[in-house]
């Protein structure tokens, strides 16, 4: 199955390096400059992911980034967003309005390209091994239903939508209540990132997942100096 890969980039060089690259590990790419082509191109291409620069000469980074999340047909695509910034403000705004990634110039291309193929490969899985304890498969923590094959994630019986990467990291804590993960541990899991990464990605999707569970937001707990855990019932 063709892998897809969207750059939004306006510097030239840059776009050219990162697309024989990215073609070179297999994946189908098109190239866009501004934001507004770039948007064409994801709802005509409907890449696995979107390689975006934050500064483009008709919008930010950022407004695209909500634009896809936005949009329900875009809402699933993985975002790398790559920059010039560095600052831990712009990494964490960019995380918030719904990247998934953050890599800053200059970079190394090998590893842009092993995060677009790692975020590829974590969209892809859509499918998840039932867990022993229940037949049915379906994760139970206090209000929170979550059934690992079709996805369905239920808060007191009601339906609640996750990102792709929000529900495996709800699914990894929920699966094993009370045991407590690492945010080194939950990067390697979920992310499938090891070395020296910032673990701060870990505490904004947190932050992110709590605020989409809503009234179950407690559910995941912060273990001071250690890392999160889902709580026991």
């Amino acid at each position: 199955m063709e892998r897809r890969v969207v750059i939004i980039e306006d510097e030239r060089d840059v776009s050219r390096l990162l697309e024989f690259n990215l073609r070179g590990a297999g994946f189908v790419v098109t190239a866009a400059l501004t934001g507004a082509e770039g948007l064409a191109a994801v709802r005509a291409t409907t890449p696995d992911v979107v390689v975006l620069d934050l500064m483009l000469p008709d919008q930010s980074g950022y407004d695209v980034c909500k634009a896809l999340r936005a949009d329900s047909a875009t809402a699933d695509t993985g975002v790398l967003m790559l920059t010039a910034k560095g600052e831990a403000e712009d990494r964490i705004l960019g995380l918030e309005v719904g990247a998934d990634d953050y890599v800053v110039k200059p970079f190394v291309v090998r590893e842009v390209v092993l995060r677009v193929s790692a975020l590829a490969n974590r969209l892809a899985e859509r499918r998840a091994r039932p867990a022993a304890g229940d037949p049915s498969g379906v994760l139970k923590v206090g209000p929170i239903e979550l059934d690992p094959v079709t996805h369905d994630v239920t808060i007191t019986g009601v339906p609640t939508q996750l990102r792709p990467l929000e529900f495996k990291l709800l699914q990894m804590l929920v699966a094993e209540p009370g045991r407590v993960f690492s945010r080194e541990e939950l990067l390697e899991q979920v992310w499938e990132m090891r070395g020296d990464i910032n673990t701060r990605t870990v505490d904004v999707h947190v932050r992110r997942l709590r605020v989409s569970l809503g009234p179950a937001a407690d559910v995941i707990e912060t273990v001071h100096g250690f890392g999160y855990r889902a709580k026991r019932d």
